[in-house]
């Protein structure tokens, strides 16, 4: 019997391109974490703030596709971030309780 995880091509590509995009945005996380957000690389004047937001809008693209050909379900989505926001709050230490 040969291994089949049903996903079209198309839905095999989407996945792919997300998790391509998150790997650029977890790339962009850690020199952030290690630089500061005002850093840039020697060669550039684009700051570690602009680099990872434009990766974070990358993953946000590829989340919208994977919504919109009917892969995950963005209200689905939406719920799991409203749950996380109150599970998380016990966990952050330095977050007004505003923003928690």
């Amino acid at each position: 019997m040969i291994f089949s995880n049903g996903l079209t091509p198309a839905q095999a590509e989407r996945l792919y391109l997300l998790l391509e995009e998150m790997g650029e945005a977890l790339q962009m996380v850690g020199k952030t974490l290690r630089h500061g957000y005002e850093s840039t690389h020697p060669a550039g004047d684009i700051t570690n703030r602009r680099l990872l937001e434009k990766e974070l809008g990358d993953v946000r693209h590829a989340m919208v596709r994977l919504c919109e050909t009917g892969d995950l379900n963005k209200e689905e989505i939406h719920k799991y971030a409203d749950q996380k926001r109150l599970t998380v709050r016990r966990y952050l230490h330095h977050q007004p309780d505003s923003e928690k």
